[in-house]
């Protein structure tokens, strides 16, 4: 036994020198293409060779910019790994030549891009997350539309479905978050000018997703964003004097797949906002069993867990008849302070209101100080 607590107590010394070795992350972050994001971050790595810093450019995409691509000269640049795919030839970044570099910072541009399949990662930013581990410090940007919680939510704005994401955990360890703001009106004439695209597409995007109403709700969403990280690296790094409530929450969903991913993403955004603890509870009764329920709802419910712990819940499993009293039990297990879940139209809210043990959910709530949230 001493042996064994021994070996755990080394363990955590080595977890504990590994993360102070870790390299410090630094995100660029925008409403959109255009804002300068990837100009800002080659300013910046002029700025810090100046300054006697060993820097180096990992993988950078001007997209053929006149300003941007002048700023690569006279910055050391890390060549691409070339590979063949589907009979074409691709570039992507090469992370080993990185490593065994070890330059003290690294410029990593397209932080949600989707890597070449083949590669070691799928995406750019776990390549974001291995350089980290191995002590050197990452510059890199993204847009907004690129966080997963926001998927919906900038879908109905723009229109557009975006693909490539990365979770909200990226922007929770980053150590600066910084916004690169533009008023709708410059960004417009920066279209304009053909300083984003070239002057063949300039019409096509002022149509589609260059519209001002659209530039300022993605403003919006940005801007509040970086607030949020601001508040968060506050509520960390600033001693309280008097210890607050510490938030965590609960997202019950249902097999229903498009309301629970729904209700998975905004209770992130949630969780994120307050930087607390979540959970992803799924009461599994008895019809839903085993067999008794569609492969597509089941593959569907997999899906969602997947979702789920990648945006950094705890998911829970529980069977039973009794969906509502369930909650109340596992909220009070776990010192939930806030339950989300679907609104009345919502297969699992429909459970809630045919059973007389809502009354009972809610009389619990009010007694133990837990706030009931529906999400539309």
């Amino acid at each position: 036994m001493e042996a064994e607590n021994s070996t755990n107590s080394v363990k955590n010394f080595l977890e504990l020198i590994r993360k102070s070795k870790r390299g410090k992350l630094k995100i660029y972050i925008g409403m959109s293409a255009g804002v300068g994001k990837t100009y800002r971050m080659l300013q910046e790595a002029h700025a810090l060779l100046k300054n006697g810093i060993e820097v180096k450019i990992g993988y950078i995409e001007t997209h053929f910019r006149a300003e941007t691509h002048a700023l690569l000269e006279g910055l050391p640049v890390i060549p691409r790994r070339k590979l063949f795919y589907k009979g074409k030839e691709l570039e992507e970044m090469d992370v080993s030549a990185i490593l065994n570099l070890h330059p003290e910072v690294v410029i990593v541009d397209e932080l949600a891009h989707s890597n070449v399949e083949g590669s070691k990662n799928g995406k750019r930013w776990q390549d974001v997350m291995d350089i980290l581990d191995a002590g050197i410090n990452v510059i890199s940007a993204v847009n907004i539309q690129h966080l997963e919680s926001m998927n919906e939510e900038i879908e109905a704005i723009t229109g557009i479905s975006i693909t490539e994401r990365i979770p909200d955990k990226i922007l929770e360890v980053a150590d600066e978050v910084v916004n690169i703001d533009l008023t709708a009106d410059e960004l417009i004439e920066r279209l304009k000018a053909g300083k984003i695209y070239d002057q063949t597409k300039v019409e096509r995007a002022l149509g589609n997703f260059f519209r001002a109403e659209k530039i300022l709700q993605l403003r919006e969403l940005a801007l509040k964003e970086v607030a949020h990280h601001l508040e968060r690296k506050i509520s960390i790094e600033v001693p309280k004097q008097v210890k607050l409530r510490q938030e965590k929450f609960l997202a019950c969903i249902s097999t229903n797949h498009t309301t629970a991913k729904v209700i998975i993403r905004k209770t992130a955004r949630l969780a994120s906002y307050y930087r607390s603890p979540w959970i992803v509870l799924y009461v599994q009764r008895e019809k839903e069993g085993g067999n008794r329920i569609k492969l597509d709802l089941q593959r569907h419910l997999i899906n969602n867990f997947k979702l789920a712990t990648e945006l950094g819940a705890e998911v829970v499993k529980v069977k039973s008849e009794d969906v509502t009293g369930t909650i109340a039990e596992i909220a009070r297990e776990r010192e939930v302070t806030t339950i989300c879940i679907g609104k009345p139209n919502f297969s699992l809210m429909k459970v809630i209101l045919n059973t007389t043990v809502f009354s009972k959910l809610l009389k619990n709530i009010s007694e133990t100080e837990i706030d009931l949230v529906i999400l539309s």
